[in-house]
C-alpha cells in the first residue's frame, strides 16, 4: 500500500516535535517509494536551504533503499559510481545521516529526510518522526 499523505504528515509532525525539544529548526521532507515528494514541512525559521536538502536526502535513501549513512558508505566506496548515478534522479542526492527509510511490513513505501540540525539531530529527527509507525 503506498505512503499516504496523513503518514506523511504525521511524519513530519513527530520530526518536528523532536526538533523543537532540541532547539533545532528543520525541514522534513517525505518521499515515496520512487522518490518523489509526497510532504514536506519547513518549520518557522529553518534556513532557506533546509527543503531543498530534506528532499535530497530523501529521494538518495528511496533510490538506493538504503539510509543516509549506508548511502554516504557507497558514495565513499565508489564515487564515480555514485556520482553517475546523482545524474540520473530529478535533484541531487545528498549521502550522510538525516535520512532513513519507511517501511510497511518488510517493503518500502519511501523516506524521510531531515536537514537544519547538525547531522546526528537531523537523523535524531528521522528517526523520531518514525517512531510511530
Amino acid at each position: 500500500m503506498p505512503l499516504s499523505l496523513t503518514a506523511a504528515n504525521n511524519v513530519i509532525a513527530r520530526a518536528h516535535a523532536k526538533a523543537h525539544a532540541l532547539g533545532i529548526k528543520v525541514t522534513v521532507a517525505i518521499v515515496d517509494e520512487g522518490g518523489h515528494l509526497v510532504a514536506l514541512g519547513r518549520m518557522d525559521g529553518a534556513m532557506p536551504l533546509s527543503p531543498q536538502l530534506a528532499e535530497a536526502k530523501a529521494v538518495g535513501a528511496a533510490m538506493f533503499r538504503r539510509d543516509g549513512e549506508a548511502l554516504a558508505k557507497i558514495a565513499q566506496d565508489r564515487p564515480g559510481f555514485f556520482n553517475a548515478a546523482d545524474r540520473l534522479v530529478r535533484v541531487p542526492l545528498i549521502p550522510g545521516l538525516g535520512s532513513a527509510l519507511i517501511a510497511e511490513n518488510g517493503n518500502v513505501v519511501g523516506a524521510v529526510g531531515v536537514s537544519g540540525g547538525r547531522p546526528d539531530q537531523d537523523l535524531e529527527c528521522a528517526e523520531a518522526g518514525l517512531s510511530e509507525l
